[in-house]
């Protein structure tokens, strides 16, 4: 079996998706039936088949942004979406093109730009935008279709542990009741909602000391924790410290762009997000360049360091990558508005136009801008 350096190494462009409309992919996700979902700034979701890209169906319902999108982890035939319309919905991807499944709602003043689903799929959580003094984690049961009230299914609310927009929401991928949420006020929390109320439930407080930007749990028993921000730094805790008297920060830097070695003539801009490998044992930040050039960065205890990059491909900056293990394929969508399939010694088969649009400024998709703040809760701060 080659290595995952041999794997990176022969990464070329497999399939390359240039669809009609010069939309901005904000976000994908995996499916374990071969399907592919995205999420465009038209405020529309489509469905591509996982090997050829082709589109398979589009969901139209959102009235706005559609930041998120999530495969359930039980019923693969459901699709979640999140949008800053005040909803999140599921869809059947057996009927593409119609209307969904279920629309979740809690108050009509609050505004999501976070969610997630749990590991068994049940329980769906999203992060609101600031309200006031208070944001708020949202819980809802996905199995629940009640009497056609508009808050079916709604399990209850966290209210005190952020003071600002929840900009990241993370279930562990293996552990039902845990959940990581990261805020623009600097702070990460960790919960298990098996112990209930919030106060309870609040296991541990971590500081970025900025806005979280992506989340991701890591290690071999996944209980690290890694944190990217909206201004380019990294943290990796490891959670299983807290109750030792050693210090859980394994990594810190509040410019991890500067931790890396690059070649002369390229750039690292900005970071993806990060994903464990769960195979090759390995902890993968992505990070690229604002011309389209992507960066495949080893993410250790004690470094960050550069593995392969990617050229050819993206013409702009890439929001959102997904590594499909079965398939032995990296897929990146950004804001030019390519949907690419990279794998090992492959040749480019185009699916589509390859005409380079102009898109949109970004400025114009960024719901806020970023700011540090000091927390109500931070005499709960662990260092």
């Amino acid at each position: 079996m080659d290595s995952l350096e041999d794997t990176f190494e022969a990464l070329s462009i497999s399939r390359r998706l240039q669809p009609d409309d010069p939309s901005y992919i904000l976000d994908l996700t995996l499916s374990p039936v071969d399907l592919i979902g995205v999420s465009c700034s038209n405020h529309a979701v489509r469905l591509h088949a996982k090997e050829t890209l082709r589109v398979q169906g589009e969901y139209q319902g959102h009235a706005g942004a559609v930041f998120g999108v999530r495969f359930s982890p039980s019923s693969p035939d459901l699709l979640f979406t999140g949008s800053s319309d005040g909803t999140l919905r599921s869809w059947d991807v057996r009927q593409p093109g119609s209307s969904a499944v279920r629309v979740f709602r809690s108050e009509p003043d609050h505004v999501y730009c976070s969610f997630d689903v749990s590991c068994n799929g049940t329980v769906v959580c999203a992060g609101t935008e600031q309200l006031g003094d208070d944001s708020f984690l949202v819980f809802w049961d996905s199995r629940m279709t009640g009497g056609g009230t508009k808050k079916d299914g709604l399990l209850g609310v966290y209210s005190e542990s952020h003071s600002d927009d929840i900009t990241v929401v993370r279930f562990h991928p293996k552990q039902v009741d845990r959940l990581a949420s990261g805020s623009t006020d600097g702070l990460v929390n960790v919960f298990d909602l098996s112990l209930g109320k919030e106060d309870d439930a609040l296991v541990t407080t971590c500081n970025c000391d900025s806005s979280a930007s992506a989340l991701c749990w890591s290690g071999k028993n996944q209980d690290q924790l890694l944190c990217l921000t909206h201004d380019e730094g990294l943290r990796l805790w490891d959670l299983s410290q807290l109750d030792s008297n050693n210090s859980f920060t394994l990594l810190s830097s509040s410019d991890a762009r500067t931790l890396v070695s690059l070649p002369e003539g390229t750039s690292l801009d900005y970071f993806v997000g990060g994903t464990w490998l769960e195979e090759a044992a390995r902890l993968v930040v992505v990070g690229g360049s604002h011309s389209g050039e992507l960066h495949l960065l080893d993410c250790s205890c004690t470094e960050l360091k550069l593995m392969k990059s990617l050229s050819g491909g993206h013409s702009s900056t890439v929001r959102c990558f997904q590594w499909d293990a079965m398939g032995g394929a990296l897929l990146t969508g950004g804001e030019d508005g390519q949907l690419l399939q990279w794998k090992a010694g492959a040749e480019e088969i185009s699916v589509g136009k390859k005409d380079h649009f102009k898109s949109i400024s970004s400025v114009q998709l960024k719901a806020k801008s970023h700011r540090k703040q000091v927390s109500k809760r931070e005499k709960k701060q662990t260092f």
